[in-house]
């Protein structure tokens, strides 16, 4: 492992789940000068800030965990904000990485960069290899360009970009927005108000028999800078130069259904649970193939009731903080 506890290293996105984990998991393994940029002090999709910013700072490593996101709601309603937002963040803090002569950076991408129907588990080869899920293309064709951007600098200057791709993450400072968030934070928030308003029953989208796999936030935080701490070495002789991600995941997946029931228990619903069919299901299934990140020597700790249970003590504690 290469740690080199001096660096500056810049997590853009530090604010959202995902970032905000990376810095606990970074300061917590002693690393000292961590910078952050909020959206007042700099706009990722203005090309000149972020080209700025990075002029004015001596950048070591960069995770890039910036990104504009969202669930199958939002994806649908908001296609072309998802597309362009995401490639000028990404295009911008990689290009400006490297006119600044960074040589590490971490990109962070989606498990919906494949296929709809992909073999299960997905393999990393499996990018590019069939259409894609048609609800979340846009910001999946987006992810897949920033795979692509790493691999380009690498072929073409020699850099150490690397791409990480989780699959669906949950944990503290997750989005609750009742109709833009993803499952878990949805189904948390949903569940905790049935509660409160003492309510017969918890309505639930699609028809409950798609299969997801989850990964606490934590577990990815902590993938991701193994990631990015691996010797380079090590590092490329497990990838190759045309497929250059890292698939994250627990390995484990289990049935929306069966996700609502687990949700069940740790918020104390006791009522019914009833599926609306009349909404779109989504890919029918998605399991990761983490088996490349296990041969480098990762694998995830939290178990997913134990990680639900984390989220929503932090959900009902952080009222006031959360993205609603």
């Amino acid at each position: 492992m290469h740690r080199c506890l001096d660096d500056v290293i810049l997590v853009a996105g530090h604010r959202g789940m995902v970032g905000s984990a990376i810095v606990r998991r970074l300061s917590s393994q002693g690393y000292q000068n961590i910078l952050t940029a909020g959206r007042d002090e700099l706009d990722l999709v203005n090309q000149a800030a972020v080209n700025a910013y990075f002029r004015h700072n001596k950048i070591d490593q960069v995770y890039l965990a910036a990104a504009k996101v969202g669930g199958i709601h939002a994806n649908n309603t908001y296609p072309a904000g998802f597309i362009y937002d995401n490639l000028m963040i990404e295009a911008n803090i990689i290009q400006a990485a490297h006119s600044a002569g960074v040589q590490k950076l971490l990109f962070l991408g989606s498990s919906c960069i494949y296929p709809k129907n992909a073999e299960q588990p997905m393999k990393e080869a499996a990018l590019l290899t069939g259409v894609l899920e048609a609800t979340n293309e846009p910001y999946a064709i987006a992810k897949i360009a920033g795979i692509k951007l790493c691999e380009s600098y690498n072929r073409q200057y020699g850099r150490d970009y690397r791409s990480v791709m989780p699959t669906n993450l949950y944990g503290p400072h997750d989005n609750y927005h009742p109709e833009n968030s993803h499952v878990i934070p949805a189904l948390l928030r949903r569940f905790h108000e049935a509660v409160k308003a003492q309510a017969d029953e918890v309505v639930i989208w699609g028809s409950g028999t798609p299969m997801r796999e989850f990964l606490h936030v934590d577990d990815m935080a902590a993938a991701s800078v193994h990631v990015m701490e691996l010797d380079a070495v090590l590092y490329k002789a497990n990838t190759q130069p045309m497929l250059s991600h890292i698939n994250v995941g627990s390995g484990v997946d289990c049935t929306i259904r069966e996700l609502a029931e687990t949700i069940a228990r740790v918020t104390g619903f006791t009522g019914k649970l009833v599926f609306d069919a009349s909404k779109p299901d989504g890919t029918p299934r998605k399991l990761m193939d983490v088996s490349r990140l296990k041969n480098l020597g990762w694998q995830s700790k939290i178990d997913l009731k134990a990680g639900l249970c984390d989220a929503y003590k932090w959900f009902v504690e952080n009222q006031s903080e959360i993205r609603v």
